[in-house]
């Protein structure tokens, strides 16, 4: 008979190492107990897509299983009811083991493992903590390893919870672009060096940001493409020990029906176990781009900085007060927010890296950190585009009075005369200009070096920020 309930609450449960107690509420067992007990390091858990990722993998596992003959249908079909419980979230409470745990992700297996089992057996007619009707590694786990499913439930994660950060990026590009349109016509002075340099206008600045995204989309949706071969299958180390012959095929066929994901089989099951490369690629992607859009953040900040002793060529939306003391103070809190998640995510994908690199033979055992910052990372960057997309950059204005102002005092346009009266000659038009205050337009007048038919041409918004417009 399985070990009875304690008075104490607690049930007793055995593993290989022996006996231990066992709350009598939870569906997990020894094994997710001892690793509650031996790593008290975070309080955090992996992410819930990680545990849904595992029971759909255990869903598709007793599936391939029970079609090969392996697992006894009235089993099987009780895991496949008890994972699907999980999948709609009704054990979550049971997740309990650390983030940082047992190298390889064992502990966190092992967790979803027994609370699939007793909750199968409890299916069955019997209780939580009776491995008789349903075990949590000779039935749950059948054909599997730690080894093969959490770097297939790392893929599956990663790519669902990558295809809103996809979706969120695209939305930011076009939010870019609709401003880059609205502000087509607003002249300005370019920086350099961050000093005056030839005139933009303020939709090209934008034009670049939205290409600049797009650009890491079109990266990002690559590296995505990598994640679909799967090693399930491999097993412990690859060779596929104690599977069927046709569990791989079937229980990879499985998976993609319930993702709807293309997802196949690898190719080389050693490699998809010993190597971390797909996440690599992922990470270093959102590593990119969080390089990319906390610059841009940056520049947002710094043209609406202000509003008296700043560039102020832009107004960001005013979502909150922006000081404690002082009155009327407002911040730019959304951009803020994004260069701290973009340095958030840039650490994420430090630690990737060099987890990826710590692989050994035939296994990476850093694949619980991996998944955990790798994870985060995409929910992190998908709830920011969101914020930073719909409660800042759909609402800047330009302010045009003060671009155009900095334009028309800006020496740097003095560059437009060089095709007319040289570079020597323009740059004495530049030095008088600073030295008299006169605009450099003014000059031009003055010395009656352009007809004003040529400066019409010459100092328009086209003849300025375009090729032989001028």
């Amino acid at each position: 008979m399985p070990d009875v309930t304690t008075p104490a609450g607690t049930r007793t449960e055995r593993d290989s190492l022996g006996a231990l107690e066992v709350p009598a509420v939870a569906y997990y067992g020894v094994q997710t107990a001892r690793a509650v007990a031996n790593f008290p390091i975070s309080g955090e858990r992996l992410h819930p897509e990680m545990v849904r990722a595992v029971a759909r993998i255990k869903i598709a596992a007793a599936h391939a299983n029970m079609d090969v003959g392996a697992l006894d249908k009235t089993k099987g079909e009780a895991i496949v009811q008890a994972a699907e419980e999980i999948l709609a979230g009704k054990h979550d409470r049971d997740f309990v083991v650390d983030a940082y745990q047992a190298g390889a992700g064992t502990s966190f297996h092992m967790n979803v493992n027994e609370v699939i089992a007793n909750r199968a057996a409890e299916i069955l007619g019997g209780r939580r903590g009776d491995p008789t009707l349903v075990s949590p590694n000779d039935h749950v786990n059948m054909a599997q390893s730690t080894n093969d499913v959490i770097p297939t439930a790392m893929r599956l994660a990663v790519h669902a919870l990558s295809a809103p950060v996809v979706e969120e990026m695209r939305a930011l590009a076009r939010s870019f672009e609709g401003r880059a349109n609205a502000f087509a016509r607003v002249l300005k002075s370019g920086r350099t060096h961050l000093q005056d340099a030839v005139p933009v206008t303020l939709g090209q600045e934008f034009s670049g940001y939205a290409v600049c995204v797009e650009g890491w989309v079109e990266s990002l949706s690559r590296s995505r493409e990598g994640l679909l071969a799967l090693g399930l299958g491999g097993n412990a180390a690859g060779t596929g020990i104690n599977a069927h012959p046709e569990y791989r095929a079937r229980a990879v066929t499985r998976l993609a029906s319930i993702t709807g994901v293309p997802f196949y089989p690898a190719k080389n099951l050693f490699e998809a176990m010993q190597s971390m490369a797909p996440f690599v690629r992922v990470s270093s992607d959102l590593r990119g781009f969080a390089l990319d859009l906390t610059r841009i953040a940056n520049d947002l900040r710094l043209l609406a900085s202000g509003p008296t002793t700043g560039l102020f060529e832009i107004l960001l939306p005013a979502v909150q007060p922006g000081s404690s003391i002082m009155p009327g103070k407002v911040n730019p809190v959304l951009l803020e927010m994004t260069n701290m998640v973009c340095y958030q995510v840039i650490g994420y994908d430090t630690t990737v890296a060099f987890a990826a690199q710590a692989g050994q033979l035939e296994l990476n055992v850093m694949m619980p950190v991996i998944a955990h910052d790798l994870t985060r990372a995409l929910a992190i960057l998908a709830t920011t585009l969101r914020a930073l997309r719909e409660k800042c950059i759909d609402g800047i204005t330009a302010n045009e009075s003060v671009a155009r102002g900095y334009f028309e005092r800006s020496t740097a346009i003095a560059t437009a005369l060089n095709p007319y009266i040289g570079y020597l000659a323009a740059a004495e038009v530049a030095k008088e200009s600073a030295k008299t205050g006169k605009t450099v337009v003014e000059l031009v007048r003055e010395k009656k070096l352009l007809t004003e038919e040529q400066i019409a041409k010459v100092f328009s918004p086209e003849g300025m920020t375009h090729p032989g417009a001028g």
